[in-house]
């Protein structure tokens, strides 16, 4: 068994494909227009061949619900592993993204919560 694909909802795919992209530094996949919304994923630029990350909208008005909760509840939805979390943060800084969690050693791992602007709290992670 694999992990081939998972989502991540999305207010807004467009900005979300352009966050992803420009600031994250993930590359397009896929996109297939699906009448008022698409099939949009990102892979890592690392491994292109990789588990894809759909960037799925919320038509869905229990997604939309869902996803409030955990933002509101500063929960992060996923997270992504990071090589260095410091150099990352003040790379990610610099080109203005929210962070609501500085780096922060917790255990074996260094951690960062940023804001997708999409609707999310996005952990970064690196392992020690």
């Amino acid at each position: 068994m694999k992990i081939k694909l998972t989502s991540v909802m999305v207010d807004d795919q467009d900005k979300a494909l352009a966050f992803y992209t420009t600031i994250l530094g993930f590359a397009k996949k896929t996109e297939i227009p699906m009448g008022e919304h698409k099939w949009l994923t990102v892979v890592s630029a690392e491994e292109q061949d990789g588990v894809e990350l759909l960037l799925e909208p919320l038509g869905f008005a229990p997604a939309q619900t869902y996803q409030k909760a955990l933002f509101d509840a500063g929960i992060p939805l996923t997270m992504f592993h990071i090589n260095d979390v410091d150099k990352e943060y003040e790379r990610l800084m610099k080109l203005g993204v929210t962070f609501s969690m500085p780096p922060t050693q917790m255990g074996p791992a260094k951690l960062a919560v940023l804001d997708d602007t999409c609707g999310n709290h996005i952990q970064i992670v690196q392992i020690l």
